[in-house]
This record gives C-alpha cells, structure tokens and sequence, in this order.
C-alpha cells in the first residue's frame, strides 16, 4: 500500500518511513543556477514546505552522514552536486507567527519567532559554533540575526536562509482587516519591521555571510512593499522550466491510481473513470504562460482522496478537503472589493474569457487603491492565490485566465450564495429544495422560491445588467452540489455547450432517485414582452408560457437540448435518468420552463 504523506512535510520522515516521494531532487542544479536568492510563489497546500525540507536536508552540514539513507535512490543521489551539506541552515516559517492584535503586538509575535528560531540554531550547531551565546533582544530580534550571521562567518560558515510563508502573517492582517489597511501599513510603510529585516538579509548576502536564500509564498504582496530593501531577489515563480517544481503530473497521478486501484482488488480498467473525477476536480494548474508545459494537480488534494480510497476502496463523499476552505476567506475579500462581485459573476461566465495583458506583481501598499478598483489587480491576486490559473494565451499573447477545477468552483458559488442568502436559515432552505429537485426533477417549487425571494435580490440591481448569465448565475447558486454531481457551467458537448449541467459522480450513481439534469437557459427582458413587471408576476405561467416570444425562446432551447441529450445518453446509458430543461426567465420576475 502506498504511505500518501497527507499532510505531512518532514523530508526525513517520508524518507526513512517509506511514505511516497514525487523526486524533485533533478531541479537542484537548476536551482543553484538561477541565482542566489530565490523567490518561489505557489497557492497554499501545494508543496513548497516540503520543497523547503529537502532543501534544508541536501544543504545542511549536519546531513552528510545521512545522505546515502535520504537521496538514495533519487536523481540528485547519483549526481549530486558539489554544494551538497555545505552549509548551516537558518529555517523561518512565517505562517507561525500570529497575526492577532496591533502592529505592534505582530511586530513583536515576529520578533518572538526570530529569536527562537536563532535560539534553535545555536544549539544545533554548537559543535560548529563552540563556545556562542548570543544575546537575544526580544524586542528587537533584526539585532539577534545580525550578530548571528557576523559569529558564523567569524567561525568560517556561511548560512543557507530558507523562509517558508514569507508573506503568510502579513495578507492575514490585510485579509482580516479588510477596511483598515493601517495596520497592514505599520508593518511594511516607511521603516516597517518586514523592510528593515530583508533589508539586513541583502546586507548580509552581499558581505558573503548569508550564502544563499530561498524564499516561499503565495502572492508577491508583499514583496513589492519590501523591494527598496531587497530588490535582489529572483523570482523563478513564472519561469517554465519550475512550473511543475511543487504539483502533481498526470503521468505521476496515473501510476498512483493504478496501485490503488490493484490494492483495492479492482479492475485496472475503473482506472480512467477514476482518473477523469480526478481531473474534473483537482486538476488544471498552470504556473507559466508557455502552454506546452503540463497542467498540474493539487497534489494535497489528490492525497486526501486517493488515501480515502485506498482505505475504503471508493470515493470520498466530500471532493473538497476541509483543510482548504481558508481559500474561501481570500476570495471573500478581494469579492468584497468595490469591483468584486462582478468579477466574480465574471469569472464564473465561461462563454466570456478574462484576459490580461500580464500579471500584476506590483502589490505594495501605494497600491491598495488599485486593488479596490482595478480588477487586473484583483485577478491578478486571485491567480497567485490559487482560484484562477492560466488555462490559454489569446492572438494577441494575452493570458486567458479560468477557473481551474471544480472544488475551486464550489468556493466562487459559495461566496456568491453566502451573498445572496446572508440568513443560514435561507440557505438551508434552498438546499432542501435543491435536494428535491435532484430527486424528482420537478421545478416547480424551486422556480416558485426563485420569484417570491431569490429575483428579489436581482431586482435591487441595475436592469442593464439583466442577462441570460444573471439568471444562469442564479441557478448555479442554487443547485451547486459537489457531493452528488459533477456540476459544469458550459459543459463541452461535442464542440456544443450547454449552460448547466449536473451529471452524477460515478460514485454516487449507485443511488437511484438522482437524476442527471441538463438546463438550457433564455432570458428575456421585460421590455421585449411590452410587459410590466406586475403585469407579468399576475399572470399564469401557463399563460405566459403561450406568449409568442418566450415559445419561441422554449423552442431554440429545447432544439439545444436534443443534441445535448443525444450526446449524454449515448455516453451514460441511462436515459431513463437524463431530463434536460428549457428555462425561460421573464425579467426578473418569473420563470417558465418545458421538459424535453
């Protein structure tokens, strides 16, 4: 059975406990040839910990007798390079320092990290640095790190600084306060404590006492506040040749779900189904504008579903692992944006693409504005954040962005109907109704609930706004369901698409109430019927239903979905389970609708 490392970023332990390794171990000489002070950015649970890990264990002087028992076997053991266990290594991790209370009270969680890391430095290397006691200022640990570069050089040694999460306590303070950028500010304006520490990092990697550094995070937010004191770095974040440095390949992913698939007892051939949920789900990365590298998996989610399948030999009931859902927290604030909801109305559109020039990686302070108000800056950031990546470039080379996979969908819908529906009672009502619908494929109480509450929230807003996306947008909230349904927006049909289809996990299709759904939606506005909006809401929908213009809205969706049908029927099997839909909305006041 394979040992999935869920959760688990110790180098060691996977080595010496035979927990699976993905070997990155090649891209160290390509590493030491790009510079000597590198910054790499990924999407949090993606593997740069464990990236760090190894990093620290190839470098480290302490290693060198355990290097035959932990790069055994991988490419860099049988041509390692010749910097390997040359140096002292010097490991902060920023997500461990609290973001709670004043700039003052983070200033000094930081500084508290500092000095213990420092305090843990000596003492590993005591038989390095005999006879060193440093004198540890709590109150100002950039103090401490100084003198402790200066006693290493001084003792013939050079340091290797590995910084795991560089910007992780600071975009929790401009997350958290999200209306108050002061104390976001005080930490990086001016002569702030992030600035003043990379300061002493250049200084010290120009005096040769600092050998190399290499530096983690998410977004360049705030790298850009400390450029004017570490404008040195490397940022290998975009290049092609590390795009696949931290994720999971296709080709990795398909030899794991063989194995699982043999250590359940089940037939290789369950293999491209699993594979394809996989995908459906995980899959879609990409870190670099050159489209013939790979588009990769998130290889933390792929643990958490491939170790619940080699233990119960099926799929998770929940695709989306708990452990991400902070992922929510960054798309709540950059949707509580002035621009925000749109863009992510925007984002969720799939007819539309989002296009950008570049990526902004200008994100200082100065800055803040622009990201209330410049979506390139909001799409930017939520690229770097992991829910969006680069899926194409266009004629032109501009990057297309999208949405990567569908448990990064679940968290757009999430927002949105959280913005929708505020009262968790509303919310619970709505998925009963959801739950309803799967089941029966009856409409009629869904549509009855969307014209006396749900439109009420539509109506509040601009009219030129109304479209078919709108009301597209409205469903998707309400009958998004990663538990039962593979749910896509614009689901590719042989080159057709539909606007929303939610066709049954594989391993969900053993319960037979479920119904696998197709809708095709029309919208049309209120001053095409020549109809006011009370006149409409007091009529029949049968009534309505005969109006010229929405038959003939009913007939070029239900022609739609008899493609759509042919295509899954012939893919699924079961037709007795297949109902597609024709869904007229009048404004933005009732629904009407026809079953094919």
């Amino acid at each position: 059975m394979i040992r999935f490392p869920y959760g688990i970023s110790n180098f060691p332990v996977i080595r010496t406990e035979d927990y699976l390794y993905l070997d990155r171990t090649h891209y160290l000489p390509l590493l030491e040839e790009a510079g000597k002070q590198l910054v790499f950015l990924r999407p949090r649970r993606f593997g740069k910990s464990l990236l760090l890990s190894m990093l620290a264990n190839y470098y480290d002087i302490k290693t060198a007798d355990q290097f035959d028992t932990l790069f055994g076997g991988l490419e860099v053991g049988h041509n390692p390079t010749p910097e390997h266990n040359r140096y002292l290594i010097l490991r902060w991790d920023f997500s461990n320092v609290l973001a709670q209370g004043s700039a003052e009270q983070i200033r000094q969680n930081l500084f508290d990290h500092l000095n213990v890391r420092i305090q843990g430095f000596v003492n590993q290397y005591r038989e390095q640095l005999p006879g060193v006691q440093l004198n540890l200022l709590r109150d100002n640990a950039l103090s401490s790190f100084e003198e402790l570069v200066t006693v290493v050089q001084e003792h013939g040694h050079q340091i290797y600084l590995l910084i795991d999460e560089y910007d992780n306590f600071a975009n929790e303070v401009l997350v958290r306060d999200a209306h108050n950028s002061r104390p976001y500010r005080e930490l990086l304006e001016g002569e702030g404590v992030l600035k003043g520490l990379f300061k002493i990092i250049k200084t010290s990697a120009a005096e040769g006492k600092l050998a190399r550094v290499f530096i983690t995070g998410v977004s360049p937010l705030v790298l850009a506040d400390m450029t004017s004191g570490y404008n040195v770095a490397t940022d290998i974040s975009q290049q092609p040749r590390f795009n696949t440095l931290c994720g999971l390949t296709q080709q990795e992913l398909g030899g794991l779900v063989t194995t699982v698939l043999q250590d359940c007892g089940q037939d290789e051939s369950q293999g491209e189904g699993l594979l394809q949920t996989l995908k459906q789900f995980y899959n879609g990365y990409r870190f670099c504008d050159q489209l013939y590298q790979p588009l990769l998996y998130n290889p933390i989610l792929c643990f958490y579903f491939l170790r619940h399948y080699q233990d119960e030999c099926k799929a998770p009931r929940q695709m989306l692992d708990g452990n991400l859902m902070m992922d929510a927290a960054r798309i709540r604030y950059l949707a509580n944006q002035p621009s925000g909801t749109g863009v992510v109305e925007r984002i969720l559109d799939e007819e539309n693409t989002i296009t950008l020039d570049v990526l902004e990686n200008r994100f200082g302070v100065e800055k803040l504005a622009d990201l209330q108000q410049d979506e390139r800056y909001l799409l930017s950031l939520l690229y770097y954040f992991g829910v969006l990546t680069i899926v194409d470039t266009d004629r032109l080379g501009k990057l297309t962005l999208g949405i990567p996979n569908l448990v990064t969908r679940a968290l757009y819908v999430d927002e949105l109907r959280q913005r929708i529906l505020p009262a968790p009672k509303d919310r619970i009502a709505v998925a009963n109704l959801a739950e309803k619908f799967y089941q029966t494929a009856d409409l009629q109480p869904l549509a009855d609930y969307l014209e006396q509450k749900y439109f009420a929230v539509f109506n509040n807003r601009d009219y030129a706004w109304s479209n078919e996306l709108t009301i597209k947008i409205a469903f998707l909230t309400l009958l998004f369901n990663d538990i039962y349904y593979v749910v896509d927006s614009e689901t590719a049909l042989q080159r057709r698409y539909a606007d929303l289809v939610l066709i049954i996990r594989p391993s969900m299709r053993q319960y037979p109430t479920l119904k696998d759904l197709v809708l095709e939606f029309k919208y049309l506005p209120l001053a095409d019927l020549k109809l006011t909006g009370e006149q409409v809401r007091e009529q029949s929908r049968e009534h309505l239903m005969q109006l010229p213009a929405v038959q003939a809205a009913l007939q070029t969706a239900l022609a739609q979905l008899q493609h759509y049908r042919t295509v899954l029927v012939d893919k699924y099997q079961e037709p007795q389970r297949l109902y597609c839909m024709a869904v007229v909305a009048l404004g933005f006041d009732r629904v009407v609708w026809q079953t094919l």
